[in-house]
Parts: C-alpha cells; structure tokens; sequence
C-alpha cells in the first residue's frame, strides 16, 4: 500500500521548514517498506556544497543503513528532481519517485532544472560544458584489477 500524499506532505512540510530557517524550498523522504527511514532537507545553506541536495542527503543516510542498493525504496520529493539526484536513485537502486512542485512551478522562483535536463539529453559533444576524452591506456589494466578482485563481470 502506497501512502504517496502522506510522504510527500511530509517532504513539503521539510522543504517549508527549511524556508523558515533559512534554506531552499526542498525536503526529502525516504521510505522502505512503509517506513520513513530518513528526512533530508537541502542544506547548500549551510554547507556551501552545492550537491547538498535534500534527495542526495536521503540516499548518502539511507545507504549508511542498507548498504550502496536501495531497492524498494520511493523517494519523496518536495520538488522535480534535479538531473544529479536522479542519476543518483537510479545508480543505488531506487524503486521509485515521487514529487510535489514540476520544474514549470519552480521555473519562476529561479529553482527549476529543466535547463540542466535540456543540456543532458544533448550528445556530449554538444553540450554547453565541454567534456574531453582522453585517453588512458592504463585504465584498461585498472578495470580488469577490479573485476578480477570483485568478480565483476
């Protein structure tokens, strides 16, 4: 059973606290198993980390508890997740989103990304910041020391 409102109430409910004292309008829950596991608020305020986002601080929490996968965890967000912390759910795991404000509501306020996601669905050789390969032999030697320690495939 999906408590979706109740979750996501309570990750505005951060985000409007967070306003109070200071910070951006973004809180985080993180759930398993129809239980918060843990609340994050975006706290670039204080920490001048500009990836303090409340959805990250969630994930770093969570995987302190449960290890790097979070699967079968829903993350609710008081706002559209910005592309840094979803390549973030879908590298641990997440099972699912959930969201409040679209990045049209936050678009006047300056809290929209949809700049970002525009820029990340271009090739990389188009996009705006440039992103250079060069090449490292020694890389190939590095990655099969790693499968061959962690029986990667």
């Amino acid at each position: 059973m999906h408590n979706d409102e109740y979750y996501l109430n309570r990750a505005v409910q951060l985000a409007a606290n967070n306003v109070a004292q200071g910070g951006r309008p973004f809180g985080a829950v993180l759930v398993k198993n129809d239980q918060i596991l843990v609340e994050a608020i975006n706290s670039i305020h204080l920490t001048q980390d500009p990836t303090a986002h409340a959805e990250l601080l969630a994930i770093r929490s969570a995987s302190q508890q449960l290890g790097a996968r979070l699967d079968g965890c829903v993350i609710y967000a008081s706002g559209h997740p910005c592309p840094m912390c979803l390549s973030a759910m879908h590298l641990c795991g997440v099972s699912r989103v959930v969201y409040g404000a679209s990045n049209e509501q936050g678009e006047p306020y300056g809290l929209s990304t949809a700049a970002i996601y525009q820029q990340m669905a271009l090739p990389v050789g188009e996009q705006a910041l440039p992103v250079i390969h060069l090449e490292q032999p020694a890389m190939a030697d590095i990655y099969r020391d790693w499968q061959a320690r962690h029986g990667a495939r």
